[in-house]
This record gives structure tokens, C-alpha cells and sequence, in this order.
């Protein structure tokens, strides 16, 4: 008889990871089991072999895959639970597939793919030292700082081409569902054994990609977002995450995991390269990457191609608003020009919906969410006021339910609104918007290969638009309220709002034909849109280094955000300030900040009060964590202090 600690897919005891179970023969450590746990059962991974206890155990009920998970992930799991204080088995649940018992039939059909014609990458001699840097840099993080243009993708696929020849496989993550077509696209061009994964694949589908990636016998290339890290790849080459700066990278839900240092610890066990891919990298990632000396720069476009032509429009000017009231003049006509010629325009704007806030000008009402206290956006084309946080719909109202007088207005700009005022500019233009309220269907990632070929004409969107979108007819980009995001109160809004701008003006410069890029702002000598409208990243980390040294923020301190939720202010108050004061008497080297509302302060009826605490010391971040009460929202290493 063989004795086994085995990991439940369930919390089972809050204070216990593992229980011990018998088997007849033996069983491989990181095979996928059914076990029995009081009257129910439940699926579990084998951890280890342990020699028989002292107490009567019961048997494995049932071996689900007799093929074990490799040991990087299972290195991975126990680093996760330890590193972000969480629960061995909600890592678990969020590494493996759901419907795991089910019978999969497996299958080498998938859906059609984006078409690209192959191209055979000659790699110029910066895109070359890159690479040989790169393969050089075996157990270690490599930073490949690339500007828009410079052929990132060239490297991916000729350190993926040199990997798989060797017999090993490659992941690559992209940081939105929406850009898998194109990454998948430009792959199959060159390799037949690729696999997408993502969560807008069906159960089954998802399930029999990861049962294909178990059982392989060669190597793949797996491509998808973060959730295709944990792929049980058994001969792992090379990770590569694209677009490393989104802050999609990092999971909201426990295990609040960022993937870059989860990919970190996979490749360490699996002998693996890491390659990090951005133009616009995070100042942390920048900093500790430079302190190491492993940051592989591409600072010249892959191709002799027209550095795009860049205009700031000051937007408290009005006479550049005559035509339009959000779109200035000088952009109208040079959409006119790049249309006219068979090109594609791109407007980007981060708010989505008609406008933000309905008020009455007579009494002043504006309309709120009753559960979240936050104003409600309007959706013109549905008839409707959104909450963007829980949901709720409401009317519009004819009249102010104040005063009742018929003087009820919209302020503010949403991407429907955009998508009107340019259909009135343009009637025999195609639009196409993309943001989270497009319907299915209708997303991105649905309508890439339209807009790869041109089929639209106006493409309009968020940041969706933002994230290494490729488009080869794209003409001229505008963005048109550069400012916004920097009216957060938040340590990474000037970060967040260079990296949005030159990511969006990165759209264009790539193309051989003159293209233009035209940013409207109240704010022309903000030097995070002065420099994301040129993509200076140097100059920018430059200055935003200091602010960040001096306000103690990372990279030069570690951060642990906790939020309560309680039906009551005064307990929501009461509760964050108990747990402040005792942070402080517990652990006097940690500085604690608030408590204080959270930026969200009341979300679906409840009130809820934030406590953030910084230290230079993440190990002591991670000793509080354990000790703040298990019905705070608790995140270590947020990318924002606002939630």
C-alpha cells in the first residue's frame, strides 16, 4: 500500500492544505485524483509521498488523467499560496480547467484562424543581438524594451522558432482576449503546432487544449491571456508576455496574482527563458530591470518606414472646436485626407458609454446609482442610465425629479457619443466601435480580420484599441481627451496615462505610407502627453523615477491594500480603524496610510473603507496580510490604489 498527501480542489480546513489518502499502486506526484471527504468527493492533486500514518486513511477514489502536471506547477502553486496568503486550493481552482471528469474526445479541429500571408523574418542586426541576448540570458528575467515598429514580434518568433526545433515548447501571453487573433495569426504563419486558449472559449474547447498541451509528444506554442501561463507544458522553452505593462496581467479575483512574477517561477523551475516584451514598460519593472542589467533594447523601427506626423490641439482653445463640439477641426479634415486616400482612422477615448453625468442646470440633481452613489452614465442608443460598477438601468428622465423642470442635460464624452458626432461627419464611412459594451459578436477580437483588411473605415474604442493592435491601412490616430486619466488620485495616473497615449499613437509610424497622430488635451505641457505623444519612455521614466523616490512608492517600497465592506458607514469606519490601529501597534515599521474611503466608497449597497500599508519589506507586508480579518478584501502589489 502507497500513502499520498494530496492538495483538494476545495478549502476543506481553512488552516490545512493537504490530507493523506491510500493507494494500491503507485500514483505519480501532480496526477489529477477523485477523492472522498465526508459524504461528498472531490477532485485533488497528488502532492507527495509520505510514509503510512498512524491513523486509518481512506482510499483514492479514482485517477482522472494518469498523465501528472509538470513540477514547475506545482513549485508554482505552493509559491503562489505562500507569496500572495492565500489558500493552496484557490490557486488550484485557478490553474486547472473546469470540467476536468468529463470525457473529452481529442480533437486536432479548431476554429479558423486570422489569415496573414507567411513572411520569412530576415531579423536586421539590432533585432539579432536581441535575440542572442535574450537566449544568453537563460535563468534569467530579460526586459525587451522595443519601440512601436521595432519587430518585437520578429524576435518572439525567431527565439520560438529556435526553441522548438530543440524540442521545447512556448508560452505567449497577450493581455486581452481581443489581441489572440492577431498574435495567433502572425504564429500560424510560420508554425502549424499552435494552440489559443482563452475564456471565451467553451468549457469543452478549453478543456481539450489543455488535455492536448498534457499528452503531447511535441512541442507547442501557446498562445492566450494570462490564464495560458498555467498550461501543463511538460518541456517548457520559453515564456513570453507581450505587452508586459497591461495591467490586465495582474488577476483581480483571489489569487490576486501578477503574471510576470508568477512566469518567473515557472520558468526558474522549467530551465525556461522570460522574456518580457513593451514599449512602454511599468517604471518598476523598468527600474529592477536596469539595476540587473537585463533590459535588451530595440530603439529603431524594424523598417524604413515615415515617422508619423504628431499635433497637440489645446483643447480650452474653442475656435479649433467650430465644426464639432468634441472633435477639433484640424482632425475632421486630416480624417477627410486619410479616408479619401483608402485609409483607416482610429479614435480612442478611455470612457465608454454617451456621456458621464446627467444634471439639471436649474437645481443642480445630478443623477446617481441609489446602491453605489456613483453618477450614472448615459447610453443613448439603449434609452438608458448605466451604473458601470454593479449594473443598474434605469430610464432617462423627461424632466428633474427635483424642480421637474424640462432642463435636464448631458456632459461629458463617452465613445457611443464619438460614434454619433463621426457618423454625422462621415455618413458613408464604416464605423466600428469596440469597447466592453460591444455585443457579441461584435468585439474585437471577433471583427480583427475586418479590420486587418480594411473593411472598416472608422474604428473607434477604449483602451482595447490601445494594446499592440497591428493594422496596416491605419492612416492617422486621434485621441481625443488625452487628459483624462490623469484626475485620478493615484500614485500610477501619470504612468497609466503616458503608457495609454503612446501605446494608441503607436498604432500609426509602422505602415509605408505618412501617417499622422493628433492628441487633444486641456493640459499641452503635461509631460506624461507631451512624451507618450512622441513615445518618449526614457525621458518620461526620467522624471516620473524621482516623483516615485520621493513619494516612497514602488519600485522603492512594497504596497498591501486592504478594503472592508459593511452595510453601515459608521461600521465600515469603526471596523478599518480598529484594524489601522492595530497594524500600527503590531508592526511599527510599517507605515500606514487612512484609513480612508475607498475610491469606490459605497459599491451594490455597502460601504467600504480602505487601509494601505507601504514598507520596504514585502515579507512583512505578507505577515499583515495573514493578520487582517478573512472578510477584507486584502491585495499585495496592487498596480492601483483605487478599487
Amino acid at each position: 500500500m502507497f500513502y499520498y498527501e494530496v492538495a483538494p480542489l476545495r478549502i476543506v480546513r481553512t488552516g490545512s492544505t493537504m490530507l493523506t489518502y491510500a493507494s494500491a499502486e503507485a500514483v505519480a506526484p501532480g496526477t489529477i485524483i477523485r477523492v472522498s471527504i465526508g459524504q461528498s468527493h472531490a477532485l485533488a492533486v497528488v502532492w507527495k509521498k509520505v510514509a503510512k500514518p498512524h491513523y486509518e486513511t481512506k482510499p483514492i477514489a479514482a485517477i482522472i488523467d494518469p498523465i501528472p502536471l509538470p513540477k514547475a506547477l506545482l513549485q508554482t502553486a505552493i509559491w503562489m499560496a505562500d507569496y500572495y496568503s492565500v489558500h493552496l486550493a484557490t490557486v488550484l481552482q485557478t490553474m486547472l480547467p473546469s470540467g476536468l471528469e468529463k470525457q473529452r474526445r481529442l480533437s486536432k479541429t479548431s476554429a479558423s484562424n486570422p489569415v496573414r500571408e507567411r513572411t520569412n523574418y530576415v531579423l536586421n542586426t539590432e533585432q539579432q543581438q536581441a535575440l542572442e541576448a535574450i537566449q544568453r540570458a537563460q535563468k534569467e528575467t530579460v526586459l525587451l524594451h522595443g519601440i512601436t515598429g521595432s519587430g518585437k514580434t520578429a524576435v518572439y518568433i525567431e527565439l520560438a522558432r529556435s526553441l522548438l526545433t530543440a524540442g521545447k515548447s512556448v508560452i505567449v501571453l497577450t493581455p486581452e482576449i481581443s489581441l489572440t487573433p492577431q498574435l495567433v495569426a502572425e504564429f500560424t504563419s510560420h508554425f502549424t503546432n499552435v494552440i489559443a486558449t482563452h475564456s471565451q472559449m467553451t468549457e469543452s474547447a478549453r478543456h481539450q487544449a489543455w488535455q492536448t498541451i498534457l499528452h503531447a509528444d511535441e512541442p507547442h506554442i501557446i498562445i492566450g491571456p494570462r490564464s495560458a501561463l498555467f498550461m501543463p507544458v511538460q518541456n517548457l522553452g520559453a515564456i513570453i508576455i507581450d505587452e508586459c505593462h497591461e495591467p490586465s496581467y495582474k488577476q483581480e479575483q483571489q489569487p490576486r496574482y501578477q503574471a510576470a512574477r508568477a512566469a518567473r517561477i515557472i520558468a526558474t523551475a522549467a530551465g525556461a527563458h522570460l522574456v518580457l516584451g513593451s514599449a512602454t514598460p511599468n517604471i518598476s519593472d523598468f527600474y529592477i530591470a536596469q539595476q540587473s542589467g537585463l533590459v535588451v533594447g530595440l530603439t529603431k523601427r524594424a523598417k524604413a518606414l515615415h515617422v508619423p506626423t504628431v499635433t497637440i490641439i489645446d483643447a480650452t482653445k474653442r475656435p479649433y472646436f467650430s465644426r464639432n463640439p468634441i472633435l477639433a477641426t484640424p482632425l475632421i479634415e486630416a480624417m477627410q485626407s486619410h479616408l479619401s486616400q483608402g485609409r483607416q482612422a482610429l479614435l480612442f477615448h478611455n470612457r465608454r458609454g454617451t456621456a458621464g453625468s446627467t444634471l439639471c442646470q436649474q437645481c443642480g440633481w445630478h443623477a446617481e446609482c441609489d446602491t453605489c452613489h456613483l453618477t450614472l452614465t448615459l447610453h443613448a442608443d439603449s434609452g438608458q442610465l448605466r451604473c458601470h460598477l454593479c449594473g443598474f438601468t434605469g430610464p432617462i428622465p423627461p424632466n428633474c425629479p427635483i424642480c421637474h423642470k424640462a432642463d435636464v442635460v448631458f456632459r461629458g464624452i463617452g465613445t457611443k457619443r464619438i460614434e454619433n458626432e463621426v457618423a454625422k461627419l462621415f455618413p458613408r464611412a464604416r464605423v466600428g466601435r469596440f469597447d466592453a459594451d460591444a455585443e457579441k459578436g461584435q468585439q474585437l477580437h471577433d471583427q480583427y480580420q475586418a479590420l486587418y483588411d480594411g473593411d472598416v473605415d472608422i474604428i473607434i474604442g477604449t483602451q482595447l484599441l490601445a494594446k499592440g493592435l497591428d493594422l496596416p491601412k491605419l492612416g492617422i490616430v486621434g485621441i481625443v481627451q488625452a487628459d483624462t486619466g490623469l484626475l485620478m488620485p493615484d500614485y500610477s495616473a501619470r504612468e497609466r496615462t503616458f503608457q495609454l497615449i503612446a501605446q494608441a499613437a503607436g498604432r500609426v509610424g509602422r505602415q509605408d505610407h505618412a501617417t499622422e497622430v493628433f492628441v487633444q488635451t486641456y493640459r499641452p505641457d503635461e509631460a506624461a502627453i507631451i512624451c507618450g505623444t512622441h513615445e518618449s519612455y526614457q525621458a518620461f521614466y526620467a522624471d516620473e523615477i524621482i516623483q516615485r523616490q520621493r513619494g516612497h512608492y514602488p519600485p522603492f517600497s512594497y504596497l498591501l491594500k486592504a478594503i472592508c465592506s459593511y452595510k453601515t458607514e459608521a461600521a465600515a469606519v469603526r471596523g478599518s480603524r480598529m484594524v489601522a490601529a492595530k497594524i500600527k501597534a503590531d508592526h511599527p515599521d510599517a507605515i500606514v496610510i487612512g484609513p480612508t474611503p475607498a475610491f469606490y466608497e459605497r459599491l451594490r449597497g455597502v460601504y467600504r473603507w480602505q487601509v494601505t500599508v507601504r514598507s520596504p519589506r514585502r515579507q512583512l507586508l505578507q505577515t499583515i496580510a495573514r493578520e487582517i480579518p478573512t472578510n477584507w478584501h486584502v491585495e499585495l502589489d496592487p498596480h492601483s490604489l483605487l478599487s
